[in-house]
């Protein structure tokens, strides 16, 4: 045999089996990165829904805390009115009971409102 020939076999025997040896570890990657990604997918997916319900249920805290602020709104927008009438109704009751004394309170309080701005005029006038 010639040595060049045996040489050049075992050269080409050694490159073979280092592309097969290259091919088998590239497979090798391909399959532990496509087990890791999947391994990945999975855990998305479990904590997505695991996720959910919180979710779910901090929405729906939101939701109930809203509604009632809006109730407790509602309902103090209508003390607010129930006790404006209430008012409207005693100051037209002490008014047909005692109109002597209701025009002379109402004449005072005008008098105590333009003496007030009358104040309020002249500290401006002054400043």
């Amino acid at each position: 045999m010639n040595p060049i020939s045996t040489a050049h076999d075992v050269s080409n025997n050694l490159a073979d089996s280092a592309a097969a040896s290259a091919d088998a570890a590239i497979r090798s990657t391909q399959r532990l990165a496509n087990q890791a990604l999947d391994g990945m997918a999975s855990t998305v997916s479990d904590l997505r829904a695991e996720a959910a319900p919180m979710i779910r249920a901090a929405t729906d805290k939101v939701s109930a805390l809203t509604q009632r602020g809006v109730d407790t709104v509602r309902q103090g927008s209508q003390q607010l009115v129930d006790s404006a009438h209430q008012a409207s109704a005693r100051t037209r009751d002490y008014v047909q009971h005692e109109p002597v004394k209701a025009l002379l309170m109402a004449a005072a309080t005008g008098a105590a409102l333009m003496a007030l701005l009358s104040m309020v005029q002249r500290s401006r006038s002054s400043n």
